[in-house]
């Protein structure tokens, strides 16, 4: 049950339905700069979607946001579903060729632009929409009446990393983004205020903005760049209520003298890696909150999840239970289901998953089954509680003398050491043994960084000998890629330069 009464077909239903119904409640707060309530959010959409009508923006057209995230961010995805058009978001830190395949792929109508951004500019041909002229239209006079849209209809695209390759558009319906809503959880509750540091144009924001209207959810907007100081300052004087980092983010905010005192603040979210058992317990011994874990990807924004109840060891090895209409299989290459505890890959069906990638028909169908099962690219296992556990992706397995090595299972272990902040290993090419591990270690302390030796004999009392790291490199961060992710091709190009 959410905060808003009644049903809803489509998003833009959804929207005047928040608007009304949560009316002056807070919706976007960019803390010093911005304060967009729920009806505001209405009001502005409709008067820019009359705007972008009388440009030619129609049905099933596409309109890409090249913007950062903010309120008129936020107020251009509303404004275009209004339309039955398909917005399309492309993050600030993509290059040009990475924006040039996004567009040429999407096509789109209109780009609205923020010369300020970063971003490159928009290839000949395609009409531009400045961010200076938004604010002008939000006073508009509006549609003059609704434009009939089909819950089937596209609503969104999100972009892929582009990891493997240039990035593919998942796109998604209303009753994507209303499944979303029911799949939540301990993520969602009436009203909640959530600090918000993912990027807009990631499926953590542009899959859940039906989440957000059913529950009247503010979203305040983290300033960049980023201090613990201010993390905790803003999680105090904002009453936030859920709140997501990086372990590495929650280890400083616990040293911030002020953390302490954050009576709003129900839960917290580890986020892209795994969070360590003594983290766990001392954010709920400082916090009094519980650090949860989501697993998700662009092609389903909801998969499975960790509960507040669970233990700091199931926090940490594992990313929990299939959410509320979502199925997870573990199966072999050829769709079987393999025993409790084998490694497989990881299926995925529910509501949640994407209904193909944008014009490309043969590549939707390598990864979606006529089932409805979503093919995805990770390994995992599930535990005897149920849990899955995640192995790592199958872009990122090596093979070191015959034997699969998959490198999550080894940054867990490395992670547990304490000279270690933050690991990645990936696999590089070597002589006779096919393929060698290669660990890129940011230390706990640089000046006394753990050696190779020490490292190898933490891993092998804990896995198989073959897993221990061949090769220790001692690094001050790890690259990551725009949706800010362990950018692997970079490390794996490293690892080759160093045995070259």
């Amino acid at each position: 049950m959410t905060a808003l009464r009644g049903e809803f077909r489509t998003l833009a239903e959804v929207l005047d339905a928040a608007g009304e119904q949560h009316g002056d409640r807070e919706a976007y707060v960019e803390p010093g700069r911005v304060r967009l309530t729920f009806s505001e959010l209405a009001r502005a959409s409709d008067g820019l979607a009359a705007a972008l009508a009388a440009r030619g923006v129609g049905h099933g057209d596409v309109v890409a946001l090249m913007l950062p995230s903010s309120a008129d961010y936020a107020i251009c995805y509303a404004a275009v579903a209004r339309l039955g058009a398909v917005t399309t978001g492309l993050n600030t830190r993509l290059g040009p060729r990475e924006v040039a395949a996004v567009l040429d792929r999407a096509r789109p109508a209109l780009v609205i632009r923020d010369t300020e951004a970063g971003l490159p500019e928009p290839p000949p041909g395609i009409p531009v929409l400045a961010r200076e002229e938004l604010a002008a239209t939000y006073d508009g006079p509006g549609l003059a009446a609704p434009v009939p849209v089909s819950p089937a209809d596209p609503v969104v695209i999100i972009w892929t990393s582009g990891t493997t390759g240039t990035p593919k558009g998942a796109w998604f319906d209303s009753r994507n983004l209303a499944a979303a809503a029911t799949s939540a959880g301990v993520m969602s509750a009436p009203y909640d205020r959530r600090l918000v540091a993912t990027p807009f144009a990631h499926a953590g924001y542009m899959g859940k903005l039906w989440d957000q209207l059913a529950w009247g959810i503010t979203m305040v907007i983290s300033p960049v760049p980023w201090s613990a100081a201010e993390m905790a300052r803003i999680l105090r004087e904002e009453r936030i209520t859920v709140a997501g980092g990086v372990p590495t983010q929650w280890a400083k905010l616990l040293q911030e003298p002020d953390s302490g005192a954050l009576p709003c603040l129900r839960i917290g979210i580890a986020a892209t890696a795994p969070a360590p058992p003594e983290l766990v317990e001392k954010t709920a011994a400082r916090l009094g909150v519980p650090l949860v874990v989501r697993y998700a990807m662009t092609e389903s924004p909801s998969i499975c999840g960790t509960e507040p109840h669970d233990s700091p060891e199931t926090q940490f090895r594992t990313v929990g239970r299939p959410q509320d209409g979502m199925d997870v299989l573990v199966t072999d290459e050829q769709g079987n289901p393999v025993p409790q505890g084998k490694v497989g890959r990881v299926r995925v069906r529910g509501g949640c998953v994407m209904r193909g990638y944008w014009g490309q028909p043969e590549l939707t169908a390598e990864v979606l089954t006529p089932e409805g099962w979503l093919l995805t690219g990770d390994f995992g296992s599930f535990s005897p509680e149920g849990n899955l556990v995640l192995s790592g992706r199958a872009s990122d397995l090596y093979i070191r003398g015959g034997y699969n090595v998959y490198p999550l299972e080894v940054e867990n272990v490395l992670s547990e050491h304490p000279g270690v902040a933050r690991v990645a290993v990936v696999g590089t090419p070597a002589p006779v043994i096919g393929e060698i591990g290669v660990a890129f270690v940011v230390p706990a302390d640089p000046a006394r960084p753990p050696t190779r030796d020490a490292l190898r004999a933490w891993t092998r009392d804990r896995l198989a000998d073959y897993k221990a790291p061949d090769q220790v490199e001692i690094v001050s961060e790890l690259p990551l890629t725009a949706m800010l992710k362990i950018d692997r091709d970079a490390l794996r190009a490293a690892a080759v330069r160093t045995r070259s």
